[in-house]
Formats: structure tokens, C-alpha cells, sequence
């Protein structure tokens, strides 16, 4: 009987306790926002956009699709946008998620420091279809974001890199050629000497058509510069008639690609050579001190003397003639040469580069233009000399040479030596 009691008693207990629990259990939220667990970014979104508008720090960078698709950057001169750039800040928009609502109160919305940093997507007529304010970094990783003008701030795993810097969105390419598709290459020099190098077959070597006698071309020189050119890139743009443009135009070499398709990459760098000029205010060359050509007034010890001469007419020593006072060299300010820019012609009219070059002055690396060669001499070399064969084996003695030994000269041939008895 006593059995029974307990084991009621523990049934009882038991049910009492998963009453307890369920009673207790923590409640489901009923206010959980619907963003939370979802995409930052919609990729759907970008369908509908023509333009993106990218805003920080009182900048602002505008992208706008193009009718075949291609994007351009419109707040840098119309010049195509870095494909892989906008692929990646795509990528990393796209890619993170809500982690939580943090709050609908306008104090603390103040606090998370939303400010002028904005990422929208608008339509054709600029209207905005997508928009997204971002504030600060959060303490544990994340940042704090905020959709359109909502009074809510969420907390996503967004690491994205705003650049309000509307150039470093431009394709800075302006040459893409593969060095094996090159099937020659003309290189002109300051003296208006050019040297023109060709080869059959991307596998064949590279000869010369005027190669000095005993020489030819350096074929890993010619190599560096094709690999030096594959994918020439600018560091800024100016305007076409920049003073710095206009005189690297003025100043420059010619490099010309010619392609196996028989297409041809005209490519001109030129810089604003460096100039010296005499500083404003130096004396000029040739201008001597007036002090050292005026004659003082007499004094009187000098007129004093002057008497003396004329009581005593002996004649005095003439006295010695001072040396012509040396000009004075005047100063000279050196002004340090322009950039280096490139111009470009494709001989393909559709190609590309055609019309940036319509566009605006592109500046290079400064390596580009100094990394060429100065002299025609600098790309050959001397013609190593043939292999030389080996020797031929030294002949053997024959027997006729082997029997046959030296005479030994005998004392008696010897002279001074006595004969032996």
C-alpha cells in the first residue's frame, strides 16, 4: 500500500512540474520585426535601378546603366565604371543579413550616428526605390543600418567600404592585349631613329628589319616592354587642354603594337621636360657692381699729393689697373617636369579607347615613359660567336714511329768531351 502512495505521489509531482514549466516558459515574441534574418539587399532591386547614388562625408559618386547594360560613372566625366568594383560592393551588400532590431526611439536612433552616409538606387526619373542609411561601426562587429527614412535601426553583419571617391569608380584600364597575340613592335626615339621588331609565330624569335652589323635583338627586352604595356592604366585625368597634356603631347615617344590580325595600338607618352630659368630678382650675367667702376671724389690728402706732383714734375709709376669685377651668376629655379601621359589610337574605330581619348588626358606612371629604352643601341646585343667543335683526338704513334727511338749522341759528338777508351 505504501508503494502505491509513493508512486502516485511521484505522478502527481511530475505533472505539477511540466505545469510549472510550460507555465514559465519564456514567451515567443509577438513584436519580432520581419526584417530580422533577411538580406540586406535585395539583388532583385537592381533590375529595376538606373542609377546608384552613393553619398559620405559631403561627396557623392552617381552610377548610371547603360542601354546595353554596361555601367558608367556619371559624376566622373561619363568614364566606364570598374566592372569588378561595383561586382564586389554588390556582392557584400547582397550578402548580409539583419541580425536584429535595435530600436525605435528617436534618442537612441541619435546615438547610432546616422548621418550623410547613404547607399539609394533610383529610377529613371532619380526617385529612390531602394535606400539605406548607414551609421556607425558596432562595438562586437557589424554595422548599424536604416532603411529610407524609418524611425528603426537595425544591426547587420554589413563590412562593406563606402568610396566617396567618384574617380576610383572609372576603369583605369586603357590597354588590354595579351603579349602572344603581338606580332611586332616599333619603338621611335628622341634622335627620330626607330627600331622595328617582328616575328612570325608568337613561338618564333624576334628579329630585326635594320639590325647593326654582328648584332640582334634582344629578345627579353623586347619581351618586358610588350608585358610592360599589356595593361597600361591611368592614375588621373586632366582636361584635353591642359598646358601639362598639350606639352607631353609636344614631347613624346611612339611605341606601336602590331597584332597577328594585323590590327595596330598606337601608343605616344610624353612629359613637359624640366626647365631652369633664372630666379626672380637675381642679377643678370654681365652686370658688374657700380661701386667697383665709380671714382670718388678727391680728398685732401689727395690733393695735397696732387701738388707735390706738380712742384716735383718727375714722372710716378702708373698705378696697377684693379681687375674687371666678375658677374655675379644668377640664381636659377628649376621647374621639375610634368606627369606622364598617354595618348592612344586603335586602328579597330570601335574600339573602346577611341573614344576615351575624346574624353579626357590620361596620366601614367611615371616608369612608363623613364622605363623605355634612349638609345636604338640598347636593344641589340652581339651575335655569340658559333659553337666551336671539339678537337680531334691526337693521332697514335705508328709502328714505324714507335720502333724507331732517338740516337743518343755519343761523347765523341760531344764537343770538349774526351772519347771513352
Amino acid at each position: 500500500m505504501k508503494l502505491q502512495t509513493l508512486v502516485l505521489t511521484i505522478a502527481v509531482l511530475a505533472v505539477l512540474s511540466a505545469l510549472a514549466f510550460f507555465a514559465q516558459r519564456p514567451r515567443k515574441p509577438t513584436d519580432l520585426d520581419p526584417r530580422t534574418g533577411q538580406e540586406v539587399f535585395d539583388v532583385k532591386v537592381l533590375e529595376k535601378a538606373a542609377r546608384i547614388r552613393l553619398t559620405d562625408q559631403g561627396k557623392t559618386v552617381l552610377l548610371a546603366k547603360q542601354p546595353d547594360g554596361r555601367w558608367v560613372v556619371s559624376s566622373y566625366y561619363e568614364l566606364p565604371a570598374d566592372f569588378a568594383k561595383l561586382g564586389r560592393f554588390l556582392d557584400d551588400l547582397s550578402s548580409a543579413k539583419i541580425q536584429r532590431l535595435v530600436t525605435r526611439t528617436p534618442e537612441r536612433l541619435a546615438r547610432l550616428e546616422f548621418k550623410d552616409t547613404s547607399i539609394a538606387f533610383l529610377d529613371t526619373a532619380d526617385k529612390a526605390i531602394w535606400k539605406l542609411m548607414l551609421g556607425k561601426d558596432a562595438e562586437g562587429g557589424g554595422r548599424f543600418v536604416r532603411f529610407d527614412d524609418e524611425q528603426r535601426g537595425y544591426l547587420a553583419n554589413l563590412s562593406t567600404y563606402l568610396d566617396s571617391d567618384a574617380k576610383n569608380w572609372a576603369d583605369s584600364l586603357l590597354i588590354s592585349v595579351k603579349p602572344d597575340e603581338l606580332s611586332g613592335i616599333e619603338i621611335t626615339f628622341a634622335s627620330g631613329e626607330s627600331v622595328v621588331a617582328t616575328r612570325a609565330k608568337k613561338e618564333a624569335p624576334w628579329t630585326a628589319e635594320k639590325a647593326p652589323a654582328g648584332q640582334r635583338i634582344k629578345g627579353d627586352r623586347i619581351t618586358s616592354l610588350l608585358t610592360s604595356f599589356a595593361s597600361l592604366r591611368f592614375q588621373d585625368t586632366s582636361d584635353l587642354t591642359d598646358a601639362n597634356a598639350e606639352a607631353a603631347r609636344k614631347n613624346s615617344r611612339t611605341v606601336k603594337f602590331t597584332t597577328f590580325d594585323h590590327k595596330t595600338i598606337t601608343v605616344q607618352l610624353g612629359r613637359k621636360p624640366e626647365e631652369k630659368k633664372p630666379e626672380a630678382g637675381s642679377q643678370k650675367p654681365g652686370a658688374a657692381s657700380q661701386d667697383s667702376n665709380h671714382n670718388p671724389e678727391p680728398n685732401q690728402s689727395t690733393a695735397a699729393s696732387a701738388k707735390v706732383e706738380t712742384l716735383n714734375p718727375e714722372p710716378a709709376a702708373a698705378p696697377a689697373t684693379p681687375p674687371p669685377a666678375k658677374p655675379e651668376e644668377p640664381k636659377v629655379e628649376t621647374i621639375p617636369a610634368g606627369p606622364v601621359y598617354a595618348f592612344i589610337t586603335d586602328s579597330d574605330a570601335a574600339a573602346p579607347v577611341n573614344e576615351l581619348m575624346k574624353k579626357r588626358a590620361y596620366q601614367v606612371l611615371d616608369w612608363n615613359f623613364s622605363g623605355l629604352p634612349q638609345k636604338p643601341d640598347e636593344l641589340f646585343e652581339p651575335i655569340p660567336p658559333p659553337p666551336v667543335a671539339e678537337k680531334k683526338a691526337e693521332a697514335k704513334p705508328t709502328e714505324s714511329t714507335a720502333a724507331s727511338k732517338p740516337v743518343e749522341s755519343t761523347p765523341a759528338d760531344q764537343p770538349g768531351v774526351p772519347p771513352k777508351p
